[in-house]
């Protein structure tokens, strides 16, 4: 399945090593203005950065095909793609015979007859340039209304980050490398990812994301819960194996007197704790909303590794060589805000439709 959201629709199609990845995105207002260079911006944050992500350089050049006029949404579905420019997929034919332990190899030749690897394919982390694309998109729609997302690394490896952070630590981890809080956690999170990669080896890490400016009762119940439609798009992201939020499974070894968030007021209604990451029952308790994304260690990692030899049904060895990060804790992080974005956007059209 390649959409989401309801009102505010995203669509995703493209492979990693085809001509082009791109995306359309219907329930724009006609009339919004659309900063380019603000996608471009937040499209620079995907990029690898020098020394801790892979050689593979793309220019990420975006060509809106519809939707746009002089810079302003038409109201009509946005269409844009991306070109690939280093598609040369020649190196991965032996690993249709060979699958790669850790990544979609297996139950996709399983599941898909005829499925040729070339690259990560459709469950490349390469498609998440068409994401951050529709998520800049969104982050303008609910800027409108106050609304603002930023995410930031929380740990790579063995370093991790142990203080409090607001959204302000968000707008400044965009200065550094990891992604990091402070510029040394940076530096202790870049030698992690160094250490992995000398020993051609890969680590994971968290990315924590914080929203601001949502109003108390946003969001749904149950299936339609706030928490339930972002945990289901971050964990749409290649490599996401985690979601919890507020103090999650922390919050197993508390009592009830200590994980409730009291209430008081304030110039309006103010919580003095926030265990619960901002959600109660589904929908936004007035505080921000606080998550973190678990990664895993990226599965390309220049190590022998067993696997087996699907031709001839036996044990076999399997080496991967190529462009690939030691680590893509960094450049998930705008990814999680991208979608975080998505579904904000998709649920303020939801509600702003019910009324």
């Amino acid at each position: 399945m390649y959409k989401l959201g309801d009102s505010i629709v995203y669509t995703l199609y493209g492979e990693s090593h085809a001509e082009y990845i791109g995306g359309y995105l219907e329930g724009i207002p006609k009339g919004m203005k659309i900063d380019i260079e603000q996608i471009n911006k937040d499209l620079a944050l995907r990029k690898p950065s020098a020394g801790i992500g892979t050689p593979r350089k793309e220019p990420d050049e975006v060509e809106f095909l519809s939707g746009l006029d002089n810079g302003k949404a038409t109201g009509e579905k946005i269409h844009y793609r991306i070109k690939n420019t280093n598609t040369d997929s020649s190196k991965y034919d032996i690993f249709n015979r060979t699958p790669r332990p850790g990544h979609a190899d297996l139950p996709a030749l399983i599941k898909f007859p005829g499925h040729k690897i070339k690259g990560g394919n459709q469950f490349s982390g390469r498609l998440t340039v068409s994401v951050v694309v529709a998520g800049s998109i969104a982050r303008q729609f609910i800027a409108q209304y106050g609304i603002n997302v930023g995410a930031f690394t929380r740990s790579i490896g063995n370093v991790r980050d142990e203080e409090e952070r607001t959204f302000e630590d968000t707008v400044r981890s965009k200065d550094n490398p990891t992604r990091a809080a402070t510029k040394e956690l940076d530096s202790l999170m870049n030698r992690e990812v160094l250490e992995a990669s000398a020993e051609e080896d890969s680590v994971g890490g968290v990315v924590e994301c914080i929203t601001t400016g949502l109003p108390i009762g946003f969001g749904g119940t149950w299936f339609g819960s706030l928490d339930a439609e972002i945990a289901r798009a971050v964990f749409a992201i290649p490599a996401c194996k985690g979601v919890e939020f507020g103090r999650g499974f922390e919050l197993t070894k508390m009592k009830g007197s200590e994980s409730n968030d009291p209430f008081y007021y304030e110039n309006g209604v103010r919580l003095r704790t926030n265990n619960m990451g901002g959600i109660l029952g589904g929908m936004s308790d007035g505080a921000p909303m606080v998550f973190r994304a678990a990664f895993k260690p990226t599965p390309s990692i220049g190590k022998e590794q067993d696997t087996i030899d699907l031709k001839t049904k036996s044990d076999a060895k399997v080496v991967v060589k190529g462009r690939h990060d030691p680590c893509i804790v960094p450049r998930a992080v705008v990814v999680v805000e991208s979608v975080t974005c998505l579904v904000i956007a998709d649920e303020i059209k939801k509600e702003k439709l019910a009324k």
